[in-house]
């Protein structure tokens, strides 16, 4: 759901906004660049989301074996 939120700004900030940014795309920008700084992501569900994915779960397991086999070797 979407909800429409009205901005007051400098009229140089706005013009830089429409010029770099583009007149149809500043709500995205000002999104993208808000967002992480007031929603914060459920890590839990993200890591169980991760943990389900067996081909990424494989994929980190054998850097993480060859990673230690490295560093074993490394310290012989």
């Amino acid at each position: 759901m979407r909800k429409k939120l009205t901005l007051t700004v400098d009229v140089e900030v706005y013009e830089g906004l429409r010029k770099i940014i583009g007149p149809r795309k500043i709500s995205k920008f000002i999104e993208e660049l808000v967002r992480p700084h007031v929603v914060r992501p459920n890590l839990e569900a993200a890591y169980a989301k991760m943990a389900r994915d067996k081909k990424r779960e494989d994929e980190a397991m054998d850097w993480a074996e060859s990673t230690f086999a490295e560093m074993s070797n490394a310290a012989e």
